[in-house]
């Protein structure tokens, strides 16, 4: 399983602040490659306005790939490390109008300096609440935070981002040994990922693993890779989430897909094969016979209620 990580650059980036992010996930790769484990694995991509070399505050190129609305994805984690010429982009409808398309898709946010500039021209505030769409909330990280805490610290904010998405997905060992392969040992903020509980209970197991689910949903899941996540039996597991969440993990899933797929709904302009795709369900078909069972509507006819609209509208 691979987590896209993007990393969005404009002229002017800090280097030190921007290279930190790929060497902590490729850290992690390959600590669960030397391990022969069958982990989740991490591709990094930078992006920019225009794609092609950007140059950092230190003038060294670095080569990324062009803020495309056609070619937009959603990603697992999305690091805006912004730069002096992130007030140029700002004004930019072509990055803008990607970030519109990929901030709802994406899990966490992590904006970082004069990255909140370009969430702000994408019509999102500090709290990650969108002014301008039915009103998705993204996993904003840290927007209220200062980003430059200290001044021997700089890169820990971002680190701490990084490596809690480390600990959450690969665990708490796998986390450490990446922090001491980069020697970043000295960050108070990094120890303080480090430092937090490794022994989770079983209920926090089971939060665990729903998480996960919900962060999964998007592509075909097995019994046996959700009870791997929350290390327990199976039938220990699947006794513990009904009793913690209320409902089957099977029927967790099910509602949850239904979720991602309303909001997609509501929020976007995607055909509907395109959100079945995105949403788990393999084809439009299948969407359209569960959606219609569950919600009492077909796909095209939500999206024309939900806006407001005359049903039988383009979907």
């Amino acid at each position: 399983m691979v987590r896209d990580i993007g990393v969005v650059l404009f002229d002017g980036f800090s280097l030190l602040t921007a290279g930190v992010i790929p060497e902590v996930f490729q850290a992690a790769n390959e600590i669960c490659i030397a391990r022969s484990r069958g982990d989740v694995l991490y591709d990094v991509r930078f992006y920019s306005a225009e794609g092609g070399n950007v140059a950092c505050s230190s003038s060294i190129n670095v080569w990324t790939y062009a803020c495309d609305v056609r070619s937009a994805i959603g990603f697992d984690a999305l690091f805006i490390v912004g730069g002096e010429g992130a007030q140029n982009a700002a004004h930019d409808e072509r990055v803008v109008g990607w970030l519109r398309e990929v901030l709802p898709l994406s899990e966490v946010v992590k904006p970082i300096g004069e990255g909140r500039i370009l969430l702000e021209a994408a019509g999102v505030d500090s709290s990650g609440q969108s002014r301008s769409t039915a009103g998705w909330q993204s996993k904003l990280v840290g927007a209220l935070e200062n980003d430059l805490s200290d001044e021997g610290d700089r890169y820990g904010p971002v680190v701490k981002t990084a490596l809690m998405l480390v600990k959450r997905d690969l665990g708490g060992d796998v986390a450490r040994e990446a922090v001491a392969r980069l020697s970043l040992n000295g960050s108070p903020i990094v120890a303080s990922v480090l430092s937090e509980s490794s022994t989770p209970t079983r209920a926090e197991k089971v939060r665990a693993s729903a998480q996960w689910l919900k962060e999964n949903c998007g592509r075909p899941i097995s019994v046996s890779e959700v009870v791997r996540v929350a290390a327990m039996s199976q039938r220990n597991f699947l006794r513990y989430f009904k009793q913690e969440i209320g409902v089957t993990p099977s029927e967790f899933l099910l509602q949850t897909r239904l979720e991602m797929t309303s909001r997609l709904l509501a929020e976007t302009d995607f055909q509907i094969d395109r959100i079945a795709k995105r949403c788990g369900w393999i084809n439009g078909d299948r969407l359209a016979k569960i959606f219609r069972k569950r919600m009492g509507h077909t796909p095209s006819e939500y999206r024309a209620r939900i806006r407001g609209s005359v049903p039988g509208d383009p979907a």
